[in-house]
């Protein structure tokens, strides 16, 4: 009988500036809501992600949220971290040429970082996916445009909560087929199913709180 795994595909770590998640809190808060994957990615690094794998390897997937010269690049298994300030296309190929998997954080949120749809389409032969919902969205409309462009470009799509507190993590998943590796996701996302739920404007001033503690 095949084993299917709730992944959280996008969560920030108190290695983001904009997060205050540790690494013991965001292990512990996994495993008490039955999360069997967490895939860390904290803003253009993935000094976070290294270090809760080394304490729950068969946990955490290191991933990275990486700032380009245009919109949010979201992969996952990613072994060499790629700096910001790359163009797009220069982004991706250092992520292809390690084999992550790659999809686009909120592509169309326009109240933070997001792409243009015409810059999607030329990135659509570098991608695994697109997120076609983040729980951080602060209108549904966003969610609903990147998953209408996933659905009219045949594009997978990847869902995730873009939790930077714990109260936020898990509020999307992913249901998958196991799989071990960045190959082995492409193939089990073919088949996902999702849990979905938006979270409150409000876990915006976690974020807020997080950044102004740091720079003080």
């Amino acid at each position: 009988m095949a084993k299917f795994l709730r992944v959280e595909f996008h969560s920030h770590s108190i290695a983001s500036p904009d997060s205050i998640i540790t690494a013991d809190q965001l292990i512990a808060v996994c495993r008490s809501r039955q999360i069997d994957k967490v895939v860390i990615t904290d803003h253009n690094t993935i000094a976070g992600a290294e270090m809760a794998h080394a304490l729950a390897p068969d946990l955490i997937i290191i991933g990275e949220e990486v700032k380009t010269t245009r919109g949010e690049i979201l992969a996952a298994f990613v072994c060499e971290e790629v700096p910001p300030g790359l163009t797009p296309y220069e982004a991706v190929l250092r992520l292809r040429e390690q084999n992550a998997f790659i999809s686009l954080s909120h592509p169309f949120d326009l109240s933070r970082e997001h792409w243009r749809a015409d810059e999607v389409v030329e990135l659509l032969p570098f991608l695994d996916a697109i997120e076609v919902y983040n729980s951080r969205c602060l209108f549904p409309g966003f969610n609903h445009a990147a998953n209408k462009f996933a659905q009219r470009y045949d594009i997978h799509g990847t869902v995730g909560s873009d939790a930077h507190s714990i109260i936020e993590i898990g509020r999307s998943v992913m249901i998958l087929p196991e799989f071990d590796g960045p190959d082995t996701l492409r193939e089990a996302i073919k088949t996902a199913d999702v849990i979905t739920r938006m979270s409150s404007p409000l876990v915006r001033f976690y974020s807020r709180y997080a950044t102004l503690s740091k720079r003080y």
